[in-house]
């Protein structure tokens, strides 16, 4: 495991009293982290962190999308300004979609976690067995 840095010590001694806090910082936090671990969102971030892509060739890169859910996901980023949609004057119309500089800040971020999701599946699928074994086990027969 690498050696973590006094910064990153300092950052997580003071993160959960924010989170904790009933003020209105905490909520707005609250907020963002919410909006940013949104079922789609990871994977829009990390979609869009590729390449700017047109709605339907995101639609196509991300299984299991609906269309509503997609069109959710692209209204409330770029309401966050995270991404940014370019109505290009054409006929048909065509619309891209891309990052912001903001929602490329995400993309250390997001990649690490869906590296830790990657590496960790197994794990969590074992995990989740063996809480399930213990339920059933536990459950009055």
């Amino acid at each position: 495991m690498a050696a973590r840095s006094s910064d990153g010590d300092a950052r997580r001694e003071w993160v959960p009293a924010v989170l904790a806090a009933r003020d209105d910082t905490a909520c707005r936090v609250r907020e963002v982290l919410d909006r940013v671990g949104e079922k789609w969102a990871v994977t829009v971030i990390a979609e869009l962190g590729r390449k700017p892509r047109r709605y339907n060739e995101l639609r196509r890169s991300i299984p299991g999308v609906s269309q509503r859910m997609l069109t959710a996901t692209l209204r409330d980023l770029e309401r966050d300004g995270l991404v940014r949609r370019t109505v290009h004057p054409v006929v048909p119309p065509r619309v891209d979609y891309e990052l912001t500089p903001l929602g490329a800040t995400l993309l250390d971020t997001v990649s690490a976690l869906l590296d830790w999701a990657v590496e960790h599946i197994d794990d969590v699928d074992g995990a989740r067995a063996e809480y399930d074994g213990r339920q059933e086990a536990a459950a009055p027969g």
